[in-house]
C-alpha cells in the first residue's frame, strides 16, 4: 500500500507564500482532516498536490514514485482522486453515461497516452454493470437516466463521488464535500465518505471547515495557517491545543494567571 506524502512543498505568487514548505506524509487506512482559517492555504495545498497548480519547489510524491513535474491528469492515472467544491461533471450527459466513461477510463486509462474519456466511450455488459453497482452504492440508481444539467446540487455531489470511486483511486481528496448542501443532503456524502474510509487499503484526505464534520470522521488532523503546518494529531489532540483555538476558532487561548 503506497504513502503519500510532500516534502517542503511551497508555492508563491509574487511576494505571497501560500504554502510554505509542507512537508506532511499520509498512510493508507487514514482520514485526514486539513483544517484552518480562511486563507490558510487549505484548497491551495489540495491543488498542489492534484496537479492544479505547479510548486515553486517541493515535492509530491505516491508510493515512491515523484509527481511534482507531472499534470493533473497524469495524477489521476497514478492514483489520486480529486472531488472538487464546484462539481466537475458533463451536464448534456446521463447519470449512467458519466459513470460508465468513468469506469471505462479506469479501466483503460492505464494504456493511453491521455486521460480522454470520449476516446474510451463503450457500450461493454461489463462496464455498465459496474457502473449500476456505483449508482447503487450512491444511492442514485433511481436517476441513472436524467441529465446531469438537470440534477439538484446535491445529486450533482452525490455523482461527483461515484465519479471517484468509479476511477478507483489510491488516493480520495474531497475539498468541503457538504458545501452548498442543505442539512437533509449533507449527511448522504457523509454516509459515501464513510463507506470509502472502511476501505483501509485507500487514502483520504479531507478540506473541511464544519468541526462538527470533521470530529465526526477524522482519524487524524493537519492545521494550516499563513501557508505553514502548525498543527497535526489526533482530532481531540488538535482541536483543544491553543493554537487551533486561536487561529482556527477564533478563541483566546486560556492562560493560568501569574
Amino acid at each position: 500500500m503506497s504513502q503519500l506524502a510532500t516534502h517542503d512543498l511551497t508555492v508563491r505568487f509574487g511576494g505571497h507564500v501560500a504554502v510554505n514548505g509542507v512537508t506532511c506524509s499520509f498512510e493508507p487506512g487514514t482520514l485526514t482532516a486539513i483544517v484552518g482559517p480562511n486563507g490558510a492555504g487549505k484548497t491551495t495545498y489540495f491543488n498542489l498536490i492534484s496537479g492544479q497548480l505547479k510548486a515553486t519547489s517541493g515535492t509530491v510524491t505516491l508510493g515512491g514514485r515523484d509527481l511534482s513535474s507531472e499534470s493533473a491528469s497524469q495524477r489521476t492515472r497514478a492514483g489520486l482522486g480529486r472531488a472538487f467544491q464546484l462539481t466537475n461533471l458533463f451536464p448534456r450527459l446521463s447519470v449512467l453515461e458519466n459513470v460508465r466513461l468513468a469506469v471505462q477510463a479506469a479501466r483503460e486509462g492505464k494504456h493511453l497516452r491521455g486521460l480522454n474519456l470520449w476516446s474510451v466511450w463503450s457500450d461493454h455488459a461489463g462496464l455498465v454493470a459496474r457502473a449500476d453497482q456505483i449508482l447503487a452504492e450512491t444511492a442514485m440508481k433511481e436517476k441513472e437516466h436524467e441529465l446531469v444539467a438537470n440534477l439538484p446540487h446535491g445529486d450533482q455531489r452525490k455523482l461527483e463521488v461515484a465519479l471517484l470511486m468509479a476511477l478507483e483511486p489510491q488516493v480520495y481528496m474531497f475539498d468541503e464535500p457538504t458545501a452548498g448542501m442543505n442539512h437533509a443532503e449533507a449527511p448522504v456524502i457523509l454516509d459515501l465518505i464513510r463507506k470509502l474510509k472502511a476501505d483501509r487499503s485507500k487514502i483520504i484526505l479531507l478540506v473541511e471547515h464544519k468541526m462538527d464534520v470533521v470530529r465526526e470522521l477524522a482519524d487524524r488532523i493537519i492545521v494550516l495557517h499563513n501557508g505553514s503546518l502548525v498543527a497535526d494529531g489526533e482530532p481531540a489532540q488538535v482541536i483543544a491545543s491553543p493554537i487551533v483555538q486561536e487561529a482556527y476558532l477564533g478563541v483566546a487561548a486560556t492562560r493560568e494567571p501569574a
